[in-house]
């Protein structure tokens, strides 16, 4: 039987789509997130099962959900010390609209901030799967302990920063702590938790230096199975309605037109 040209074309496009997801599945009046109809998880999942839900693939078990949900609490602000913050509330003051003072307090993480979660992760997961492949699993805490010795000593001669580990404005971040004993609560304090805070102990008796939040949580999202490039993914998640409640806190509260600094204040070079 002959095929015609329209039915041709119509298995051309199946054997070549332009677009391929396996995240949600989207047909008249029904949409299918990662298997699930998304009107069975309204009101049956908290946001953090679905975050996990969308980069996993599967709604975690009930310790991972909390464990997550505790991550994401502990991004959610630092004031307005954070580049971010600041970029966010001074295009709000000059009036532009929610969605572009988020965009641009997120288009301005990077390297030197935001982006210390993604290479803590990478460090830690890249040191643990280095060992793996030479040495097979850790079969001791003696073997974790010579491993951040060995990352420790060869950071401080080549004069490299650990990410993790030192905050600006903080000798002791107060989230850390919290986050490990809350880790150990449920069941997430694994190798690359364990790993991160023997290079705490480390750094704090060779250079007064500790564990922060990055550090900390990069232990825990690794020991959960998070790849290293979702890090600052997730650390956008839990910062974001930070920025909302600060752009509008100075959209209604602050005069318009923000200084960023004083005319005097500006030097001019030749």
């Amino acid at each position: 039987m002959a095929i015609g040209r329209e039915t041709v074309e119509n298995l051309l496009k199946l054997a070549k789509p332009r677009w391929k997801t396996s995240i949600t599945k989207v047909e008249p009046n029904r949409i299918i997130t990662r298997g699930y109809p998304q009107e069975d998880l309204i009101g049956n999942i908290s946001f953090s099962e679905m975050v996990y839900l969308l980069i996993k693939g599967e709604i975690p078990h009930e310790n991972h959900a909390k464990m997550l949900e505790s991550v994401l609490v502990s991004f959610c602000d630092h004031g307005i010390t954070p580049p971010s913050t600041q970029v966010a509330r001074i295009m709000a003051s000059t009036g532009a609209p929610m969605n572009t003072c988020v965009s641009g307090g997120l288009a301005s993480f990077g390297k030197h901030h935001a982006g210390a979660l993604e290479g803590s992760m990478c460090l830690l997961q890249k040191l643990m799967k280095d060992y793996v492949d030479s040495n097979g699993s850790p079969s001791s805490s003696n073997d974790l302990k010579s491993l951040a010795l060995h990352t420790v000593e060869q950071c401080l001669e080549k004069g490299k920063k650990i990410p993790g580990f030192g905050h600006r404005f903080h000798d002791k971040d107060p989230r850390p702590g919290k986050l490990v004993k809350t880790a150990k609560k449920y069941d997430c304090f694994g190798v690359h938790t364990e790993l991160a805070v023997y290079i705490e102990n480390l750094l704090l008796e060779i250079k007064g230096i500790r564990m922060n939040i990055d550090g900390a949580n990069a232990g825990i999202l690794s020991d959960m199975g998070f790849d290293w490039r979702f890090g600052t993914g997730i650390f956008m998640i839990g910062r974001v309605p930070a920025l909302i409640s600060h752009i509008h806190e100075e959209k209604t509260v602050e005069t318009p037109f923000r200084k960023f600094v004083e005319f005097d204040d500006i030097y001019y070079t030749d």
